[in-house]
């Protein structure tokens, strides 16, 4: 269903047009007082407006009207009785085209209005939770602005995947909140993360776990990035013993967060290291594709840092 769902919406366009001639043909054979149902094409055009803005609904309309008039020339005595004022003809067509295009650009102009202001709101809690971000990473200089780079990098490897603003929308808020359960864990757990007993580690790994329950506790704002937090520590392992259906229990957002947050911390210095080279970082990276790490991810990832100008010229020295 979520397949033949996106389809749709991304063939929509082609989709109107079937409808909008499919349903003339079926008013020109089946329905008598083909006229009356000439205030069909609203809806077309309303779909239009809300799914793609007010310039396809403005086309939508004018698309209509031109169909209308098309089948109107070809078979007058369908829609209008023979012998009807031709006056009358026109100005009732004038009248249903002028208000079908005035409802497009309505409909149309409504529907960029609130995208706008849902852009204007996103970007705000976008800035709100980078702030938030930083604050709880002010205590330890090792990881000041991790989550923030984590979510910029994981936003590059979303759009060279392909995927949708949504989507990378989501896994960008995902990557900003990823650690945001380690504020219920000591400092100094955080900080000795090399040498953990195996309770701290247990402590550590729950995370992702708390994360989540916090991020829950918003509602359904941040909904979509519940799953992604909760499943960034997961591995993916391409063997075996792990299914298919296994490794598609794991987000796709998730696995690209595990790339950009393994990639971040190995070239941040630690307490207890220094900070891998880029290139070095890579290849730990490309060693863990198929079982650390999605392949198709690791890809994506590669040619982010070759390609972008946001990263360091020695991180496109890749072969």
């Amino acid at each position: 269903m979520d397949k033949f769902k996106a389809y749709f919406f991304s063939n929509f366009e082609k989709f109107l047009i079937l409808i909008i001639l499919v349903s003339i043909m079926a008013i020109n054979y089946f329905v008598p007082y083909k006229i009356g149902f000439l205030n069909f094409f609203y809806l077309p055009i309303i779909m239009a407006g809300y799914f793609l803005g007010k310039r396809m609904a403005v086309l939508t309309a004018f698309f209509c009207i031109l169909v209308v008039i098309v089948f109107i020339m070809a078979a007058p005595t369908s829609f209008f009785t023979p012998g009807t004022d031709k006056a009358y003809i026109i100005v009732s067509l004038t009248a249903w085209s002028s208000f079908l295009i005035l409802t497009s650009a309505a409909i149309g102009y409504l529907y960029e209005e609130k995208t706008r202001r849902i852009k204007d709101l996103k970007g705000a809690y976008i800035g709100i939770l980078e702030i938030l971000s930083k604050y709880l990473e002010s205590a330890d200089r090792y990881t000041q602005g991790h989550s923030v780079r984590v979510s910029h990098l994981s936003e590059d490897i979303a759009r060279v995947m392909g995927l949708t603003s949504f989507e990378r929308e989501n896994i960008k808020t995902a990557a900003l909140l990823h650690d945001i359960g380690k504020t219920e864990i000591s400092m100094d757990i955080v900080k000795k993360a090399a040498s953990l007993t195996s309770d701290e580690r247990e402590l550590m790994d729950a995370h992702s776990k708390k994360g989540a329950r916090i991020i829950s506790l918003v509602g359904g704002v941040l909904e979509e990035a519940v799953p992604i937090v909760l499943a960034h520590h997961k591995y993916y392992f391409e063997n075996k013993e792990a299914s298919e259906s296994e490794r598609k229990k794991i987000p796709l957002g998730a696995e690209i967060i595990a790339v950009a947050d393994a990639y971040d911390a190995m070239i941040t210095d630690r307490p207890y290291r220094a900070g891998l080279q880029p290139w070095k970082a890579y290849e730990e990276i490309e060693k863990g594709a198929g079982k650390q790490f999605r392949p198709d991810v690791v890809k994506a990832f590669k040619e982010v840092l070759m390609t972008s100008d946001k990263y360091s010229k020695e991180e496109k020295e890749f072969r």
